[in-house]
C-alpha cells in the first residue's frame, strides 16, 4: 500500500543518480525538480504542485534519477512502489493521460533545445543534431539521447553519421538495460538485507514474507538460493520442525547440488533431533560427513559435535 511521507522545507526527497524505485504524488506543499541544461550546464527548475506526480519516468524506465527533488515548502506526498503505481494508474485512466502530457512537455523541451542550438551554432543542422545526441549520451540521459539519434535517422537518412547514430541508439538502449538490471539487483539485495534484519529481530513470519517476495519476483539464482535456505531457517526458528524438514527435503530432491545443501541437511538433522527422532537425525548428520569440503565454515566440527550429543560419536 502507498504510504504518506512528510518532507520539511529544504529536505531532499531524492538526488540525481539515486536508484529509482519509488513514484510520488504530491498531496500538499511544493517540490522543485532540479535538472541540468545540457546546452549550458545551468540548473533548470520545475515546480511540482499538489495533485501532480514526479519520479515516474526514471522509476518506470528503471534508470537512475535524472534530477534532484527538493521540498521548497513543508510538503506531504504519497509514495508508491512501481507495482503499486502501475495498479493505481490502471484503475485511474486520467493518471495515464496526465503522464502522457508530462512526457510530451519534456520532449517538447528537448525539441526546443535542439532547435535553438541548430539556430545559434555555426554548424550544419545534421551535425548540430548529432552533437546534441552525443551530449545526452555523455550525460547518461539515455532516453533523450535515443530520441535525438532517432530524429537524426528520420531527418537525415543519408547523413554522414547514420551508422554511428544507429550504434549510439544501441549503446544507449544497452546502457539503459544494464542500469535496469543493476538497479534491480541492488533492490533485491536491499530486500534480502531487510529480511535478514527481521530474522535478527526474531520477526520470523515477516522475514519469510520478504524471502517469499524475492522468490516471486527475482530471476537471479544467487538470491533465489539464499531466500530458499532462509525460509527453511525461519521455519526451524519458529519451531515448525516438520515444515522445516519438508521444505528442505523438497529443495534437496529438486537440487541435490544446492549451494546451501550442507546447511539444509544439518538443519534437517537438528529438526529431527528436536522432534525426538535421533535415528533420523543421526542419519542426516552422517550423510553430511560423506560430502566434500566440510572444513569450510567448520561443518565437520559441527557435525561431530551433533553426533556426540546424540551419543553416536
Amino acid at each position: 500500500m502507498p504510504k504518506s511521507h512528510q518532507y520539511f522545507t529544504g529536505s531532499l526527497v531524492y538526488a540525481r543518480g539515486d536508484e529509482a524505485n519509488r513514484i510520488f504524488i504530491l498531496k500538499s506543499g511544493k517540490i522543485s525538480l532540479v535538472t541540468l541544461n545540457p546546452e549550458t550546464g545551468e540548473e533548470i527548475r520545475d515546480l511540482v504542485s499538489p495533485g501532480e506526480f514526479f519520479g515516474v519516468k526514471s522509476a518506470l524506465g528503471h534508470f537512475p534519477r535524472e534530477e534532484n527533488a527538493i521540498a521548497v515548502a513543508d510538503s506531504t506526498a504519497m509514495v508508491f512502489s512501481v507495482p503499486e503505481f502501475e495498479a493505481f494508474a490502471m484503475a485511474n485512466p486520467k493518471i495515464i493521460i496526465k503522464m502522457l502530457k508530462v512526457f510530451s512537455k519534456q520532449m517538447r523541451r528537448v525539441h526546443s533545445q535542439v532547435a535553438r542550438l541548430m539556430e545559434t551554432q555555426a554548424v550544419k543542422p545534421d551535425e548540430g543534431l548529432f552533437s546534441i545526441g552525443e551530449r545526452y549520451l555523455k550525460l547518461k540521459r539515455y532516453t533523450h539521447a535515443i530520441y535525438i539519434f532517432k530524429r537524426y535517422l528520420t531527418h537525415y537518412p543519408a547523413g554522414e553519421k547514420v551508422t554511428l547514430a544507429a550504434k549510439n541508439i544501441q549503446l544507449a538502449e544497452k546502457s539503459m538495460a544494464n542500469t535496469a538490471v543493476k538497479n534491480q539487483l541492488q533492490g533485491i539485495a536491499k530486500e534480502y538485507r531487510e529480511a535478514i534484519s527481521l530474522v535478527s529481530k526474531h520477526e520470523y513470519e515477516q522475514a519469510m514474507e520478504g524471502f517469499n517476495k524475492i522468490l516471486g519476483t527475482c530471476k537471479e539464482q544467487e538470491w533465489i538460493d539464499k531466500s530458499e535456505y532462509s525460509i527453511g531457517n525461519c521455519l526451524f526458528l519458529l519451531e515448525k520442525y516438520e515444515d522445516c524438514i519438508k521444505h528442505f527435503s523438497d529443495l534437496l530432491s529438486k537440487r541435490p547440488s544446492h549451494p546451501e545443501a550442507k546447511e539444509m541437511m544439518f538443519h534437517m538433522g537438528e529438526a529431527f533431533e528436536k522432534l525426538g527422532n535421533k535415528a533420523q537425525a543421526s542419519e542426516w548428520y552422517n550423510k553430511i560427513l560423506l560430502m566434500p569440503d566440510l572444513e569450510a565454515g567448520g561443518m565437520r566440527a559441527r557435525v561431530k559435535q551433533a553426533l556426540k550429543r546424540l551419543g553416536g560419536a
